[in-house]
């Protein structure tokens, strides 16, 4: 007899689940339960069902995330989560762009709440391998759109591979914008080769490089590097991040400044913390 396939709300809260234990390594179990609203048979039931899958490791009270949730989850689960810190970042960014620039955005989702502030910033012309920052331009005035195509990956919902790389070795811009899955020990890192290759490439198209990534970043990890936080002109961290996370980066050499605060607090404080 074939096992009962989980239910429509079963599929999402495991999903939902998932993703929680993935943007914080590890969870207590009774916090999870409180947080997903059901039982606690209910959550340790689907906790075992992830566990059985490879997804989750339970031990001690505790659950934390898999190998295999070293891998990015897909974009349209991505979008919603940590939606305030990711406004907050795309508000910071936009203060960073001057009409008249030609700008790139990776597959970020952050980069779709930016997409969405750029029109006050036209005329810009904006180029992007992800399919949400072009579905939220396409109609934008003042906008110059440029899509840069490829291999589609639908988890992403973006282009990569040689085409793609191709592209984006020809075009010089103004400002690269971009986010990872993990910063640790100061390096920015990503699961999938792949996309680290068109990361690189737009890192090195762009004039001045902005990175901006939110305080969960800093308790995840990937497995290639993208980058030292150095080489960006400027790292952008939510107000959530502490001022440990913070210290690393500027031990490193990178300039920080912290959303939600003004540039000129922000860069004060910056100078005296790298004198």
């Amino acid at each position: 007899m074939s096992a009962r396939r989980p239910s429509e709300k079963q599929q999402d809260r495991r999903r939902k689940i998932t993703e929680l234990v993935m943007a914080e390594g590890t969870l207590r179990i009774d916090d999870l339960v409180a947080t997903i609203g059901a039982s606690a048979m209910t959550v340790y039931r689907d906790l075992a069902d992830l566990e059985s899958q490879g997804l989750v490791h339970r031990n001690r009270g505790n659950v934390s995330a898999a190998s295999s949730l070293l891998y990015e989850a897909a974009s349209e689960y991505r979008l919603p989560q940590n939606k305030a810190e990711k406004e907050e970042l795309a508000r910071a960014a936009a203060d960073l762009v001057e009409p008249g620039q030609a700008l790139v955005l990776d597959d970020s989702t952050t980069g779709v709440y930016l997409a969405r502030l750029l029109p006050e910033r036209a005329p810009l012309t904006v180029v992007t391998n992800h399919r949400g920052v072009f579905d939220e331009l396409r109609n934008a005035p003042g906008i110059s759109l440029i899509c840069v195509g490829g291999d589609y990956l639908p988890w992403a919902d973006a282009f990569v591979g040689g085409m793609a790389l191709d592209a984006l070795r020809n075009l010089r811009v103004d400002l690269a914008i971009m986010s990872v899955s993990a910063v640790t020990d100061g390096i920015c890192c990503y699961p999938q080769q792949e996309m680290v290759q068109i990361k690189k490439a737009m890192l090195a198209s762009a004039q001045r490089r902005v990175l901006y990534v939110d305080h969960t970043k800093f308790r995840r990890r990937a497995l290639h590097a993208v980058a030292p936080v150095e080489d960006f002109d400027i790292v952008l961290v939510d107000s959530k991040t502490t001022s440990a996370d913070i210290e690393v980066l500027r031990d490193r050499g990178a300039l920080v400044e912290q959303a939600g605060r003004t540039r000129s607090a922000a860069s004060s404080t910056d100078r005296a913390g790298r004198a």
